[in-house]
């Protein structure tokens, strides 16, 4: 099949939200972007749309703690979720953030697509399957981006997919698996290719 490619480079920020009643109207296409606090999520935003601070980076795991949306074009968005996992803040703001990411998963109707980003080198922890075993459950469609592929050698890279490939078997959901880097600029293609899929899914 083929679909029309988006320009990721026109995306622009839209608003920053605690929650989904602060988002604009729940119309369109909107694919969600999440991961662990450390898994690469803003760098891979920024690689996407060929922008260096469409979404912040930081040094500091957990600085989105707000759902962030960005529109590529009308009725097509992108959407940045707060990390899940490691970060350094306080218990009562990490249970709050946690529950307007459930929140949005649950109730958002045009979040059509998931993507799950996962550090090659520590994939599939425990917080990542239940991510994983929450879309299947949702019939929703999952890419699983194994980011920061430059920190391995070609070689451990395919032994990572492959084990990412078999591991996610028994989950019988819709989900593909690729790798991305950033800083060498490979697996953007891919990425694009699933972002275009899904966004042509709109009505």
């Amino acid at each position: 099949m083929s679909f029309t490619p988006l320009n990721y480079a026109k995306a622009h920020f839209v608003t920053s939200a605690p929650d989904i009643r602060h988002l604009p109207s729940d119309t369109g296409v909107e694919i969600a972007f999440a991961g662990r606090s450390n898994a690469g999520k803003s760098s891979a935003l920024n690689f996407l749309t060929n922008q260096k601070n469409l979404a912040r980076t930081s040094k500091t795991p957990g600085r989105t703690q707000l759902i962030n949306l960005f529109e590529v074009e009308p009725n097509c968005r992108l959407v940045d979720l707060p990390g899940y996992g490691f970060a350094q803040v306080p218990e009562e703001v990490k249970h709050k953030w946690q529950k307007s990411l459930a929140e949005y998963l649950q109730k958002r109707e045009s979040l059509k697509g998931l993507v799950i980003l996962m550090d090659i080198r520590h994939p599939l922890k425990d917080l990542d399957q239940q991510m994983i075993d929450w879309a299947v459950q949702s019939d929703l469609p999952v890419m699983l981006l194994l980011t920061k592929a430059d920190k391995l050698a070609s070689g451990a890279q395919k032994q990572q997919l492959n084990m990412v490939r078999e591991a996610i078997l028994p989950f019988q959901g819709d989900i593909t698996v690729a790798m991305l880097s950033s800083l060498k600029r490979t697996g953007l293609e891919q990425l694009k290719l699933k972002l275009d899929e899904w966004f042509s899914l709109q009505g």
